[in-house]
């Protein structure tokens, strides 16, 4: 993985080597009814000589729920102070390496695979959607489910502190699109971060580093890194024309890259396209890009708020909507970028740039396809998709 290195103290920042930051702010950006929790986190980052581009990603560490923590404890009869190796084998009470060490939420196949050694209950029902064939039916059983309901469920299993984390994954960071400029923010960096919480089962649960941020990280250090990116930047020749598709918590790294242009005293072609549920309480960073369009650092937004009419609008429909001047904007060699949404909002964004080049190109669909692509080799069509 990329690391950042530090020109001023030579320090080279890594999984290895985290930088331990701490909380500047954390401010929600959604209003009242909106179904969304979605915050702006500043981290600091003063005196660490950690640097970042427009484009990169910042690896985050959390740390998970001390409630579900302390909830697995109880299921399994133990105290919590017993002792117990942590994902990286060094000396740790059990109760500190579920905090910080293993991935506790969704249980991995060695944990199914012991958990049906050890209850004769649990191999009836969960042992054949450990075959090879059965890959679907486990995803079906394994949505909304975690360790905690499997303990629970099975309590005949007896497990010891040893023997489970035995079974359990390492805590992984989490990558979150870089949200600001360094050169106009040079101690700090800025996320942009969706509480993920919703219930299953008959239980809430929570995003592992979404709520630590939202709400567990305040007067903690964590560990940090810079991820760095090949090609999700802006384009060197600043006259080159910039279209944005960043729905949701995908206008992180476009509200970076127009701080950057603003910061270089750079106007000119830039285009942003923002979906979400609702334009009253939903629209993200509304009052910065407003002051972006008047002092043209931003020269066109187009908005799709899905639940502000009877029938729901997506950034795709924008596109089409807007498809003549969007196919000018491409000809004059426009690059094109996504954030956001890998499984649906990324698929109908390429499936509407793609009619775009067919329509307004005059164009077959083979033609089209082939244009698309061309982009994508000469990088004039870049993806930042989860």
């Amino acid at each position: 993985m990329n690391s950042t290195v530090s020109p001023s103290e030579g320090v080279q920042y890594s999984r290895k080597n985290p930088y331990f930051a701490q909380l500047l702010i954390n401010k929600k950006l959604t209003g009242t009814g909106s179904e969304k929790d979605t915050r702006h986190i500043e981290i600091d980052l003063a005196g660490s000589g950690m640097r970042y581009t427009v484009g990169d990603s910042l690896a985050v560490l959390p740390e998970n729920d001390p409630e579900l923590v302390e909830e697995i404890i109880r299921a399994i009869g133990a105290q919590g102070d017993e002792q117990v190796p942590d994902a990286d084998k060094q000396p740790s009470t059990l109760r500190e390496a579920l905090l910080k060490s293993y991935a506790i939420t969704e249980p991995p196949k060695k944990f199914l695979e012991v958990l049906c050694e050890r209850s004769a209950k649990a191999a009836e029902k969960i042992r054949p959607l450990l075959a090879a064939e059965a890959k679907k039916e486990l995803e079906n059983f394994l949505w909304g489910r975690e360790v905690i309901d499997l303990l629970l469920e099975y309590p005949e299993a007896g497990w010891t502190p040893a023997d489970l984390v035995g079974t359990l994954k390492k805590l992984l960071i989490r990558l979150y699109s870089i949200a600001s400029s360094q050169k106009m923010f040079p101690d700090a960096v800025h996320l942009t971060v969706a509480a993920v919480r919703y219930e299953s089962l008959g239980r809430k649960r929570k995003g592992v580093a979404s709520t630590f941020l939202a709400d567990r990280a305040e007067g903690k250090k964590f560990a940090t890194f810079v991820q760095a990116t090949k090609h999700f930047h802006l384009p060197e020749n600043p006259d080159t024309p910039v279209i944005m598709v960043g729905p949701g918590t995908g206008i992180a790294p476009f509200r970076a890259f127009l701080q950057d242009r603003q910061s270089d005293g750079i106007k000119g072609r830039t285009w942003l396209f923002f979906g979400e549920q609702r334009r009253a309480s939903d629209f993200l960073y509304e009052e910065e890009f407003d002051a972006m369009l008047k002092n043209g650092v931003l020269e066109k937004i187009s908005t799709a708020f899905s639940r502000d009419q009877a029938h729901k609008i997506y950034v795709q429909h924008r596109m089409l909507e807007e498809g003549a001047e969007l196919w000018r904007w491409l000809d004059a060699g426009a690059v094109f970028y996504v954030c956001g949404d890998a499984s649906r909002m990324a698929k109908d964004v390429d499936l509407a740039l793609h009619q775009v080049v067919e329509k307004f190109g005059g164009q077959t669909p083979e033609a089209a396809a082939e244009y698309v692509q061309q982009m994508t080799k000469e990088h004039r069509y870049l993806k930042d998709v989860y």
